[in-house]
């Protein structure tokens, strides 16, 4: 079988999950945006509503109305991207909270579903999403007064701990929500780890769940065991892969594995990726294609059947790092070829 396997560890995502819970000492939630960075919402959801998540976190009306189905009544469904143009009928059908972001979306809400639940979004400094100061102003008695669930805001910087944006945020955030009587929520993963002051009432981890940075404490949950397709001795001076980008300066065993770009593999990593065969480092040669990459086997007793890209001896930001890029980008780019494999619940 040239099918490569994708193991989510279900158990270590639960205790990620606790810890992160113990050390924000306030309502903790979950983010399973991008059907839970890209592995699976509808068991990752499932395992930590059983957990005990009563608050969950999605980017689109679509995606909340999907996770509706999976966790059932009860759970709290909060979309960060607020209440768009044509989200009304989903939105009331599937029971989801908006966290409103604009005046314009504040109207569209207390217009098109009255009473119905929202959150609001604050702009701190990022300037991405959420009402600024000014606009903020104008809304606030208007929107307090109509109880929202949750007022939230997001960090910019929140993993680097010593950067001065952090504190700035936190202080615009106090300022903004002060005298509210409702929720409040400014940290995710990053924002858990910068201590008590981030916390507030709600906190709401992400890439912590899955293993990523800056978590450091996290259990890696993601494995990807690539098949061997080939192996093959290639001399000196000959070249592996498109371009000749590689070529042998000494007698060398090569292994074709069977995963590429098109399995999200990221093309720009090649020059600086390694894969791991019966815990031995391997470099990648040449440039990583779409359904193939070549590793060097050289110094192993024997060729491997499979090898490790993902696991306990390269995690995910590891892998980015080889790509110039971040864990999240690893993780929501794993490709849908792979088998998927669960384990515990």
């Amino acid at each position: 079988m040239a099918q490569s396997v994708l193991t989510i560890d279900l158990d270590a995502l639960r205790s990620n999950w606790r810890s992160l819970a113990q050390r924000s000492g306030a309502e903790t939630g979950a983010v399973v945006k991008s059907d839970a960075y890209g592995l699976g919402a509808s068991r990752v959801a499932h395992a930590l509503a059983a957990e005990g998540v009563r608050r969950f976190f999605v980017a689109l009306t679509e995606e909340g109305a999907a996770l509706r189905k999976i966790v059932g009544p009860g759970p709290e469904i909060f979309v960060l991207s607020g209440h768009m143009i044509g989200d009304t009928d989903l939105i009331r059908g599937a029971d989801l909270t908006p966290t409103i972001n604009s005046i314009d979306q504040m109207l569209r809400h207390v217009e098109g579903l009255p009473g119905h639940a929202f959150g609001l979004q604050l702009d701190t400094g990022m300037n991405r999403l959420g009402m600024e100061p000014a606009e903020w102003s104008a809304l606030r008695d208007i929107a307090v007064a109509q109880r929202p669930t949750l007022v939230m805001s997001h960090l910019a910087c929140a993993d680097e701990p010593g950067h001065e944006m952090n504190a700035y945020q936190l202080e615009v955030f106090r300022v903004m929500t002060e005298g509210i009587d409702a929720p409040l929520s400014l940290a995710a993963t990053g924002g858990i780890l910068l201590g008590s002051d981030y916390h507030f009432d709600v906190t709401r981890p992400g890439i912590g769940l899955y293993g990523g940075l800056p978590f450091v404490d996290a259990l890696p949950v993601v494995t990807l065991e690539i098949p061997v397709i080939q192996t093959r001795d290639v001399e000196p001076g000959e070249s592996v892969g498109y371009g000749n980008t590689w070529f042998a300066e000494m007698p060398t065993r090569v292994a074709t594995i069977a995963a590429g770009y098109a399995d999200g593999i990221l093309r720009a990593m090649g020059p600086a990726a390694h894969v791991y065969a019966d815990g031995n480092r391997c470099k990648v040669l040449g440039r990583i294609s779409m359904d193939l990459i070549a590793v060097d086997v050289t110094d192993l007793d024997a060729d491997p059947q499979s090898v490790e890209l993902l696991g306990r001896h390269q995690l995910v930001d590891t892998l980015a790092d080889a790509a110039g890029t971040i864990g999240y980008e690893i993780l929501t780019s794993l490709g849908a070829r792979y088998q998927r494999r669960y384990i515990g619940s």
